[in-house]
C-alpha cells in the first residue's frame, strides 16, 4: 500500500512518521504526479485557507478533485476536515473544498490556540480503550447529513466521522502517540 500525505502546509511531517513507525510506504504529495500510483491520501492539520489557496498555485485542486471523485481513502484531519466538507462556516469567501463528506464544519470552533487541549475519545469499532484526541483550533462539526456515520463525539457534537471511503477528524491523531486511528484508517482503505 502507498500512502500520499498532501505536504504543501501543516502537520505533514508528523503523518509521515506514524505512516514510518507503522511501517508503510508513503510519498509527501506536493505535485499532481505524485497523485498517480497511491492507493489513499491524508489530508493534514494546518490552515485551510492558506492550504486551499497552494492547492491552486500547485496544480494540485483539479487532480485531486479527480482522483477523491474516482473513490480515493483520504483521511482528513482538522483543516483536511475542512478540505473535504461541504459546507464550511467562518472561512473565507473564496475558500473552496472539495464536498467529499456530507457535514458541515465550523472553523476554529474550539477556540484559539490558547484553548487548544485534549480528551479521551470513544471510537466506534477502536479496539483498546479511548484514543487521545488532540484538539488545536479545531473545527467542529455542526451537522453530518444523512450518509455519514458519526464514530466520535467529544461533548456531544461529532468529531470523528465517516462517509464512504473519506474519513474526517476534528483533531490530530498525528500528534496523539497513538497509532491505532491510522492502523485503522490503511486497514480499512485495503477493504474499500
Amino acid at each position: 500500500m502507498k500512502v500520499g500525505i498532501l505536504s504543501l502546509q501543516g502537520a505533514f511531517r508528523e503523518h509521515r512518521e506514524v505512516l514510518d513507525a507503522l511501517g508503510v510506504d508513503s510519498v509527501e504529495v506536493r505535485v499532481p504526479q505524485q497523485l498517480d500510483a497511491l492507493d489513499a491520501l491524508i489530508l493534514p492539520g494546518g490552515e485551510s485557507t492558506t492550504m486551499s489557496r497552494l492547492l491552486d498555485t500547485s496544480g494540485l485542486r483539479a487532480p485531486l478533485g479527480e482522483r477523491l471523485s474516482d473513490g480515493l481513502p483520504v483521511l482528513g484531519t482538522c483543516a483536511g476536515m475542512i478540505l473535504l466538507a461541504v459546507d464550511v462556516a467562518d472561512g473565507r469567501p473564496d475558500q473552496q473544498s472539495f464536498a467529499v463528506v456530507d457535514v458541515s464544519v465550523r472553523r476554529n470552533a474550539y477556540g484559539r490556540q490558547l484553548a487548544s487541549f485534549e480528551a479521551p475519545l470513544v471510537v466506534s469499532g477502536l479496539a483498546g480503550g479511548p484514543f487521545p484526541g488532540v484538539f488545536i483550533r479545531a473545527p467542529r462539526i455542526e451537522r453530518a447529513g444523512a450518509g455519514v456515520e458519526v464514530l466520535a463525539e467529544h461533548d456531544g457534537h461529532p468529531v470523528l466521522a465517516r462517509q464512504g471511503v473519506a474519513v474526517v477528524a476534528s483533531f490530530h491523531p498525528e500528534l496523539s502517540g497513538d497509532l491505532r486511528l491510522h492502523e485503522w484508517f490503511l486497514r480499512e482503505s485495503e477493504t474499500r
